[in-house]
């Protein structure tokens, strides 16, 4: 079985950037997104840029099915994940009593159950290729969110999940990696209903400095990353910060941005 590196959501923003840090360092990729077009397009670029052309894989993560349909499409091609990244992932911003219920289930069936079904499903052929998982999270996985409830408790839980997951694996030679990125200004911001104000400007990285950043911390067998000096800083703030102060300040942020 050839060994590859599996990227989900790589079909726009950090994921694709993703797709180009790991192609321009000599891995393989499978690429997995619902958007075929843009799959295409992006293995395209990078087979045009001198490096293997990597698979496309069409799935939408939040079927129940997915990973087995994904699992059987590997296995029929003759590859074996070396390294699996867990980008899919999206937001919404409002009350979680006032949005839709089935799009909040949603997000935890692609935030937590897809990625928690791709981080276990492959541990055998990962450990034979020394590789690892890294998991795209956020700062958000740092605090409760009122105005996203459900994104950040969904972050916290990939946070803590990649955590204890770098302590049982690392016997097995498998590394563990949660990428913690402030905001980014990609497509996921439009979709959660979600901008970038000034107050968050001195936070932002752009998509491919958060990719370069979360690959080199991965490959350096890092537990956590944090992208960015001043989101180090903000972090470590709100460690020290009691959740009664911070809740209405991240609360009156979401209902007046």
């Amino acid at each position: 079985m050839k060994p590859v590196t599996l990227i989900t959501g790589a079909s726009a923003g950090i994921g694709a950037e993703l797709a180009r840090v790991f192609a321009r360092n000599g891995h393989e990729l499978v690429l997995v997104a619902r958007r075929e077009d843009r799959l295409i397009a992006l293995a395209d670029e990078i087979a045009a840029a001198g490096q293997p052309r990597p698979a496309v894989l069409a799935i939408d993560l939040q079927q129940g099915d997915a990973v087995t349909r994904l699992a059987a499409e590997l296995s029929s091609r003759g590859l074996e994940p070396e390294i699996v990244v867990n980008n899919a992932g999206f937001g919404l911003a409002g009350a979680a009593a006032d949005l839709s219920h089935a799009e909040q289930l949603g997000m935890i069936d692609l935030n937590i159950r897809a990625l928690t079904e791709l981080s276990l499903n492959f541990v055998d052929s990962l450990a034979r290729h020394r590789g690892g998982i890294l998991n795209v999270a956020s700062v958000a996985a740092f605090l409760p969110g009122p105005g996203m409830a459900v994104y950040y408790a969904s972050k916290a839980y990939v946070l803590s999940f990649s955590e204890a997951l770098h302590g049982e694996l690392k016997r097995r030679g498998v590394r563990v990696t949660a990428l913690c990125p402030g905001p980014v200004p990609t497509e996921f911001q439009a979709r959660s209903g979600m901008r970038v104000d000034r107050s968050q400007q001195l936070l932002t990285l752009t998509a491919d400095r958060v990719a370069q950043i979360g690959y080199d911390g991965f490959m350096r067998g890092k537990r956590v990353v944090v992208a960015g000096l001043a989101n180090k800083i903000a972090v470590a703030l709100l460690r020290l910060t009691p959740h009664a102060l911070v809740l209405p300040m991240i609360e009156r942020h979401m209902r007046n941005p």
